[in-house]
């Protein structure tokens, strides 16, 4: 009987997620799902529905909850198959229970994109492209707390100073990066260049990058002065995301359509390495210890598993259908 009873144990236990565990959270945009993959083993653990065409994704610091901007557009870079029925909420995923938690209406609102969380959890800010809009809500019930407009057109990425008192959007057909100072709500726009759209702030948080997809640039922006300080080629073609590794010393660059990741060392701001990876990379997410970096190449149905050190494709992983928006998760362990 013992025996009989440890055996549906051990059964039990295998099937009850471990909360404590690492996952890679991948958006399969066609698929209108969210993938939760060990990132270990790379296998896929669970698939959760979000709204649809997902496209970006961010996790709360203590990996509990991941919240998804439910953009409406998918079969994006696919010739005669893009569909757009422009969403209004985001989804958020309990990522312990591996179950859908809530879903925040935004109202009006409109295609919601990029989405960060704020450093003590409490907050969450997205980009509205459809009003021209940032808004801050309440990470717990989804109120909006705030609402700035860019007065820009198809504001799309957000990134966030390390002390969070200045958010960076970029404003693809207008070509420029937005500036929220968030105390005081001033709001101002700077050119950089066709297409800006993929951004990252330094981890000093001393620099802006910014990809110019239709110039094929790189803008620098001084957080200092907000202003340019410095513009090169991206290295490749439509660059489309920019990601600084953990240590800051790295820039990686996904080029849409030359299928490729361009590497800069960020002091020097020079070109080290081209990676061939699939059709239309976009996404990236690095692991936390830098020694991976993830590429979803969406065309291909494909996330790209790099080695950071070698500058190398050493896996595919399969998701599903055009993947793109990623984030880690790290739950909080007991010390």
């Amino acid at each position: 009987m013992r025996s009989t009873m440890m055996s549906a144990f051990l059964v039990l236990a295998a099937s009850v997620p471990d909360a404590r565990a690492d996952l890679l959270v991948v958006l399969n945009k066609s698929d209108h799902e969210a993938a939760l993959v060990d990132p270990s083993s790379l296998e896929v653990k669970a698939k959760l529905p979000t709204g649809r065409g997902p496209h970006e994704v961010a996790v709360s610091p203590d990996g509990a909850l991941a919240y998804v901007s439910n953009y409406g557009v998918f079969g994006v870079f696919r010739d005669g198959e893009q569909r757009s029925e422009p969403g209004n909420s985001l989804t958020v995923l309990d990522l312990g229970r591996r179950a859908v938690r809530d879903t925040f209406d935004l109202g009006g609102y409109s295609r919601p994109h990029g989405i960060l969380v704020s450093a003590d959890g409490s907050r969450l800010w997205v980009t509205c492209e459809g009003s021209k809009a940032v808004l801050e809500l309440d990470a717990k019930s989804g109120a909006i707390r705030n609402a700035w407009n860019t007065g820009q057109e198809v504001s799309h990425m957000v990134a966030a100073t390390p002390d969070e008192k200045k958010l960076y959007v970029a404003n693809i057909r207008s070509g420029t990066v937005t500036v929220i100072e968030r105390a005081g709500g001033r709001v101002t726009s700077v050119p950089t260049g066709e297409g800006a759209e993929g951004i990252d702030v330094s981890r000093d948080g001393r620099e802006v990058w910014v990809g110019n997809r239709a110039s094929n640039t790189i803008s620098v922006l001084g957080v200092a002065g907000d202003s340019v300080i410095a513009s090169f080629p991206s290295g490749g073609e439509m660059p489309i995301r920019v990601k600084f590794t953990p240590d800051g010393r790295q820039a990686w660059v996904s080029n849409a359509r030359s299928a490729s990741v361009t590497v800069f060392d960020v002091a020097g701001r020079r070109l080290l390495a081209t990676i061939a990876v699939g059709a239309v990379p976009v996404g990236i997410q690095m692991s936390p210890d830098g020694k991976r970096a993830f590429v979803a190449c969406t065309n291909d149905d494909v996330v790209k598993v790099i080695d950071v050190g070698a500058r190398r494709v050493v896996r595919d992983l399969a998701t599903g259908r055009e993947p793109d928006g990623m984030a880690w998760a790290a739950p909080r362990r007991a010390k």
